[in-house]
């Protein structure tokens, strides 16, 4: 069945959204990103996927849609799932670049790749509504996506970044934080942070990181919009459909220049 895709596009970027506030209203997994202390005191400098994920969702908002894929890809080459679907998307409504549907099914792919529902049903979307030339071109395009986006190559990746901030901060190999407490300037005079709040291993240990992740978004949230009749995914629908290849690890790190987000409340409109 065709959908209005500007639906799921809306969809996605509530989640967006929204899986912040889900979150927070977990006193077990709280998210940094709710506060604003623990982002003025840097908390985003050693977490580039949330960075430019907020970034790209304030470049949205604010109608600057080439700029906001960028940063979707910029967070995506650190493993962000929702912000690779979100450049499927822009591919595939021609939202802010040159519409391209095989493209679009590629990344949308590469956002199942852990099975998550919402993804998974949005993929499968797009593979029934793309021509066969179009699918053809999707498998041969997206392993070059693969290679460089693909967990096998990112996940190492924000890894890396997690660790070496870690160790940047504490002075400790380990990271341990110890009664470490963090300084944070401000108009109303300087506050305190307590290292174990700030350093919590839910965000700096990769597997337990990703594991933070997953808790958002494994479920289906994009299929409780109603764009059509859900449907019933295959036992194999988690396996992707482009062939495994070898994974790109040496590529540049984005430069955003000292860009941040400024955490501004607002709708996303589609």
């Amino acid at each position: 069945m065709r959908y209005p895709q500007w639906l799921a596009t809306g969809a996605l970027l509530a989640g967006l959204l929204v899986s912040s506030t889900s979150l927070a209203q977990d006193p077990a997994a709280p998210d940094p990103t709710q506060d604003k202390l623990m982002i003025t005191a840097g908390f985003l400098n050693g977490h580039p996927d949330l960075r430019f994920r907020l970034l790209a969702l304030e470049k949205y908002k604010a109608g600057k849609r080439a700029d906001a894929l960028r940063f979707f890809q910029y967070a995506s080459q650190y493993a962000d799932k929702p912000s690779q679907a979100m450049v499927a998307e822009m591919l595939w409504n021609g939202d802010g670049t040159t519409q391209d549907r095989a493209l679009a099914y590629a990344w949308m792919d590469l956002a199942a790749e852990r099975g998550y529902g919402g993804f998974l049903e949005l993929r499968e979307r797009y593979w029934n509504q793309l021509a066969p030339e179009e699918r053809e071109r999707a498998l041969n395009e997206g392993e070059a996506i693969y290679a460089r986006y693909g967990d096998a190559a990112a996940q190492p990746r924000i890894a890396t970044v997690l660790r070496r901030e870690r160790r940047a901060a504490t002075g400790s190999r380990t990271g341990f934080t110890g009664n470490l407490r963090i300084i944070v300037p401000g108009p109303a005079g300087p506050q305190e942070i307590d290292g174990s709040k700030f350093y919590d291993e839910r965000y700096w240990d990769p597997e337990r990181y990703q594991a933070w992740h997953d808790s958002v978004w494994k479920k289906p949230r994009i299929a409780s919009v109603d764009v059509g009749d859900v449907q019933q995914l295959q036992k194999d629908a988690k396996d992707s459909r482009i062939p495994e290849v070898k994974p790109l690890q040496d590529v540049p790190e984005p430069d955003a220049g000292n860009e941040m987000p400024t955490l501004q409340d607002g709708p996303v409109k589609p």
